[in-house]
């Protein structure tokens, strides 16, 4: 091999650089990290939940201050109330890489909740997962890990009915009764599991079946306590899980984001400070126990960038 082969197989083994969108100075050091200073401008605009204009806003502002798609890896986001922003990081992976309606895209995400809640003022991080799955290019949208009572009977009319009936969204959990899905047409988009290990083999069976190129969007409240801490109502999920999720995705993964730090917030917006507690959220409850859960954070991001990076 000459010189300059060498040197252009040794750039295509690298792994990319990961991405920090520092909105709340929760994630820690990654290695290689590029790291867009954003808190001071956009925390508060952004944080929970925000305008469609502001998101927009936004997005002018990645594409102008983030690396080309392609030049960069895994984008971290910081707290759970920043994961609407995987709307615009995933139409950015779209327009990169030239999906269609006729070669689209698979979206995968790792969450204790839907994110297909109503939201009444634009989008938000209980909101977002309409907004992608309803896209022309994104083949499905499947959810994964729900423990969450958001979609048991007494949240269904919260729950947004359109990408189930379009046959774009499938909820996928465990421990909670979702009979009344049957009732409405849409039994076929909610798949039920006795525990977490039977739920992640009918997730790896699945995608065995398909090989479109897959989005990966992680919050970490999928997780059991166990393994990290989050501001918000956690799931069950083990590390050795998202590992047999990963293999699955070995040779299909295109995009991938990380959300879930743990920070705190005094909401200046009154509206954000209602829906938030009424949320069950409470981002000031933990502030003597947030050094070690970010520092246990932070060990766990390393390891799920060198686990997102094995596919890169």
């Amino acid at each position: 091999m000459n010189a300059t082969a060498a040197a252009d197989a040794a750039t295509t083994t690298q792994a990319l650089a990961p991405v920090v969108l520092d909105l709340d100075a929760s994630v820690g050091p990654l290695p290689g990290e590029v790291r867009l200073p954003l808190r001071d401008a956009w925390q508060e605009r952004l944080r929970f939940g925000c305008t469609t204009c502001t998101m927009k806003a936004f997005r002018t502002e990645l594409d102008a201050r983030m690396p080309a798609f392609n030049a960069h890896g895994t984008v971290f986001l910081g707290s759970g109330d920043f994961h609407h922003l995987s709307w615009p990081l995933i139409e950015r992976c779209i327009a990169a890489r030239g999906f269609t309606r006729a070669n689209p895209l698979h979206v995968l995400v790792l969450d204790n909740h839907p994110d297909n809640m109503r939201f009444p003022f634009g989008v938000h991080c209980g909101s977002w997962v309409r907004r992608v799955a309803m896209l022309p290019q994104v083949a499905h949208v499947n959810v994964v890990g729900i423990t969450s009572g958001d979609i048991g009977a007494g949240h269904a009319w919260e729950n947004y009915l359109g990408p189930l009936r379009a046959g774009k969204l499938t909820y996928w959990s465990t421990g909670v009764d979702t009979s009344w899905s049957r009732w409405l047409g849409v039994g076929d988009r909610f798949r039920s599991f006795p525990d977490v290990d039977a739920l992640v083999g009918a997730v790896m069976c699945m995608l065995s079946r398909q090989s479109l190129p897959t989005y990966l969007s992680i919050d970490k409240d999928v997780f059991s306590p166990r393994v990290v801490r989050t501001n918000w109502d956690q799931g069950s999920l083990e590390a050795r899980h998202v590992a047999a999720v990963l293999t699955g995705l070995r040779g299909h993964l295109v995009g991938s984001d990380v959300t879930g730090d743990v920070s705190t917030h005094r909401y200046a917006t009154a509206w954000k400070r209602w829906l938030s507690a009424g949320d069950g959220q409470d981002t000031g409850a933990e502030q003597a126990e947030m050094p070690a859960w970010q520092a246990a954070q932070a060990a766990f991001n390393v390891w799920l960038l060198d686990m997102l990076e094995m596919d890169s």
